[in-house]
């Protein structure tokens, strides 16, 4: 082995102050040398990275992740938390108010900024859309991709409520609604000023004289 001195795993994340999952990722990363044995185990260098100027590892964060519609809600969120504070004791909580069409939640925009950074490792929910109502893939993606991360989700289905399902599907319809009326306005005044449609000529005539 060349004189540098190889040690488990368990002995490598004890002196290092991180978990076995952290240091798998460390050598998956190449950032800690590290060799394979016969029977498949990894042995650590630690004393080459210590070298580097001993940098300090961040452990990665395990959150667990609630959210309701609204304060209204309240108890339906701490039922959340105490479900997901009593299975994942180790993990820290991260809770909202607000629709899961709203992107920016202050507890979902805190999650995205860990991730960009590379500091989640894991994020669990009781239902998907508890994330989000819509796009929950994306988030995923962007949790793998960034942070390596992985959400996990004890539930399959749907937690809403009636009335919060019904008050997202109508947030959906309003939005929708005002711009085919935005879009309609904007065509209807166009037909109305006939000066948009003369400039709009004019233009393009001079655009193909300047071509000749």
């Amino acid at each position: 082995m060349n004189d540098i001195k190889y040690i488990k795993p368990k002995e490598a994340s004890k002196i290092l102050g991180v978990n076995l999952d952290t240091l798998r990722r460390m050598a998956l990363r190449n950032e800690i040398k590290h060799i394979r044995t016969d029977n498949g185990r990894y042995l650590f260098d630690i004393s080459s990275f210590l070298k580097r100027g001993n940098p300090q590892i961040q452990e990665r964060k395990k959150i667990c992740y609630a959210r309701v519609s609204s304060k209204g809600q309240k108890s339906d969120l701490e039922n959340q938390i105490s479900l997901l504070k009593t299975r994942f004791t180790d993990h820290e909580v991260i809770s909202d108010y607000g629709s899961g069409l709203n992107f920016k939640r202050k507890g979902l925009l805190q999650i995205l900024d860990l991730a960009f950074q590379g500091k989640i490792e894991e994020i669990v929910v009781t239902y998907k859309d508890r994330l989000c109502r819509f796009g929950f893939e994306i988030i995923e993606y962007i949790l793998e991709k960034q942070s390596n991360a992985r959400i996990v989700v004890l539930c399959i289905g749907s937690t809403s409520p009636e009335t919060e399902l019904s008050t997202d599907l109508l947030s959906i319809i309003t939005v929708f609604s005002a711009r085919m009326h935005g879009l309609r306005k904007y065509k209807n005044q166009i037909k109305e000023d006939k000066s948009i449609l003369r400039t709009s000529v004019s233009t393009e005539n001079e655009n193909d004289d300047r071509d000749i």
